[in-house]
């Protein structure tokens, strides 16, 4: 039996909806906060060292790699926890349709860039 079913192999020409691209933005901030946290514990390490060590963490978290580092992690944060409680709500129940449960993904990832901006022009 021969299947008359499109085979699609170009991931580029498919479109997510709004709340694929939610959930998969949830998971990669997820394991960007992992990578961000090793980061984290290391600067804290340093800085705890010594008083040249936290000067020396001070002045590379005011520098650009450091600024950057700063506001996507945060803005890894920020998402993630949006994401997570779009979640919960969708968990109690809510937004569980296709119209509101897109829309509802367009406010989150709107808001979160809308935050990440606020963030990153208060840090730089």
């Amino acid at each position: 039996m021969k299947k008359q079913r499109p085979v699609n192999l170009d991931l580029n020409t498919i479109k997510f909806p709004p709340s694929a691209i939610s959930s998969i933005l949830h998971r990669v901030t997820g394991v960007a906060m992992f990578f961000a946290l090793l980061f984290v514990i290391a600067a804290w390490a340093v800085s705890l060292s010594s008083a040249q060590g936290f000067a020396d963490v001070q002045a590379a978290m005011d520098g650009f790699f450091g600024k950057f580092i700063t506001i996507g992690t945060i803005s890894a944060l920020t998402y993630h926890i949006l994401g997570g409680v779009r979640h919960a709500i969708m968990d109690m129940g809510h937004w569980e349709e296709l119209e509101s449960g897109n829309s509802s993904a367009q406010i989150v990832i709107g808001v979160w860039v809308a935050l990440t901006l606020i963030i990153g022009v208060a840090l730089w």
